[in-house]
């Protein structure tokens, strides 16, 4: 059986490596299909660069560059009325067609500190980027060195916010692999949220494997140390110059990495949420549930002022006209969970978090969380409506066990305090019990009944089991080797 590497080498085009060149990307795809006619083109043309004939870029039924150029539209243009029955079909992301240029100015890679390593500062040597217009389809993707892309002032993302991302991490283990978590889910929602604005279809499969290429590009750029990561921002924008307000017809997807610490240098020390009932973060009918950028920058303004009380985030809590505390939404970039000990004798464990309703994001780490806490099996697990006032009622009542935040950029933050403009509810947090279950073996947080006798921290015993698999110290299928 052939290992993975070997089918790349065996059973797929390799990229094709140049040198940093000063050369213009293109902005259209090169694909071209032949109906009926096998004429091989000869001579010279002007779209090509020097010494390449068009004989060169015939290949088979299918019309692209083997030496890894782009064709330009003039050139496409030009081919289809030389040769009738070339016919130009849209085309899609295709591993196969990634060519590479690699930087000669590699940076200093950044000591690992998460103190000085802030979220999102620093960037690798290289990105990945594809261009897409209606009709041709999607040009051959590229690695090219980090560097300023051009638009038009008149691009349909810089007024109507045509724009959607993704955020998903690559981990190294101590056996020196590297490993993506769940990637595949960050596939479709990519997915889910470009169909929502009108951006283009891609091949799902074909997209991941040219960001395993970048991320083999950048590999040393990955820290080995638990808790520092790569972090890989997936873009997809609408870039046609257009200043009506309808779909788009020309787009960019790229691909950026970027080094990181823990998102709060405090890591299991928690943090205080902002209680924000003024603003809304989703509203029904929205686009809560698509990672597009208009959902966050409205988010900016009540974490300010979230931020002059102490807070590190904003908790969403919207009127809905059915409580007098308003409905339980999202906070800031994180989903949110509840441990809740039930009224009565029995006195049952439940973790609440808000339900997939529209207003609430998919979160990797949220599905993730549901899935290992229904594993533990000694706690219920809901996503339900959540009214505040029942978080206030089980505050009061001393039910209200812990409160934590998920998500790619964080994971698991603890929150110990809910400040509101005129109140504050203090959330427990045992600091010893967290540290207890992060010192575990691997492996043995994710035995389901095997807190019985352990202090009671599911954010240390969740982080815990997380980690486990993000580093590669247990064998699980969310986690995905990236062969060398």
């Amino acid at each position: 059986m052939l290992t993975r590497s070997a089918k790349r080498l065996l059973g797929r085009t390799l990229p094709r490596y140049h040198n940093e060149a000063p050369l213009k990307p293109a902005h259209l795809s090169s694909i071209l299909y032949l109906q009926r006619s096998n004429t091989p083109l000869n001579g010279d043309c002007s779209g090509l660069p020097k010494g390449i004939s068009k004989k060169e870029s015939f290949c088979g039924h299918r019309m692209h560059s083997t030496t890894g150029f782009r064709v330009a539209e003039p050139l496409q243009l030009g081919m289809t009325e030389m040769v009738p029955d070339l016919v130009p079909l849209p085309s899609d992301i295709r591993y196969d067609d990634l060519v590479i240029t690699t930087s000669k100015r590699l940076q200093a890679k950044p000591r690992l500190d998460a103190t000085t390593l802030k979220f999102g500062a620093v960037y690798t040597d290289h990105m990945l980027q594809v261009s897409w217009k209606d009709g041709l389809g999607w040009t051959a993707p590229s690695i090219d060195p980090l560097g300023p892309i051009s638009l038009h002032p008149c691009a349909q993302v810089l007024h109507y916010a045509v724009e959607c991302f993704e955020g998903m991490k690559v981990y190294k283990g101590k056996d020196g692999q590297l490993r993506l978590f769940r990637p595949e889910m960050n596939m479709d929602r990519l997915a889910r949220s470009a169909a929502r604005l009108t951006l283009p279809k891609f091949d799902k499969v074909e997209l991941l494997e040219c960001i395993k290429e970048l991320v083999r590009v950048e590999r040393d750029w990955v820290p080995d140390a638990e808790g520092f990561s790569v972090y890989i921002r997936p873009t997809m924008i609408g870039t046609h110059p257009f200043l009506g307000v309808g779909p788009t017809r020309e787009a960019m997807l790229y691909v950026i990495l970027s080094p990181v610490g823990p998102y709060f240098p405090s890591g299991l020390k928690p943090i205080k949420l902002y209680v924000e009932t003024e603003n809304v973060r989703a509203f029904s009918g929205g686009v809560g549930n698509y990672k597009i950028g208009g959902n966050y920058a409205p988010t900016i303004l009540p974490q300010l002022r979230g931020s002059h009380l102490g807070c590190s985030q904003v908790l969403f809590v919207m009127q809905d006209g059915k409580s007098k505390g308003g409905l339980v939404g999202e906070s800031g970039s994180m989903n949110i969970f509840f441990l809740i000990r039930q009224e009565g004798e029995s006195g049952e464990l439940e973790l609440v978090t808000p339900p997939l309703d529209g207003l609430i994001l998919p979160g990797v780490t949220r599905d993730t969380v549901l899935k290992l806490a229904r594993g533990f099996g000694d706690m219920k697990v809901s996503e339900r409506p959540l009214h505040f006032d029942e978080v206030e009622r089980a505050s009061e009542s001393g039910r209200l066990l812990e409160v934590f935040g998920t998500g790619t950029a964080c994971m698991i933050q603890p929150v110990v305090g809910l400040v509101m403009k005129d109140s504050e509810i203090t959330v427990p947090f045992d600091g010893d019990a967290a540290k207890h279950w992060l010192a575990k073996a691997p492996g043995t947080a994710a035995l389901p009944n095997s807190s019985s006798d352990e202090p009671l921290s599911l954010c240390g015993r969740l982080s815990r089991a997380l980690l486990d698999v993000q580093y590669g110290h247990v064998d699980s299928e969310w986690s995905v080797v990236i062969e060398p």
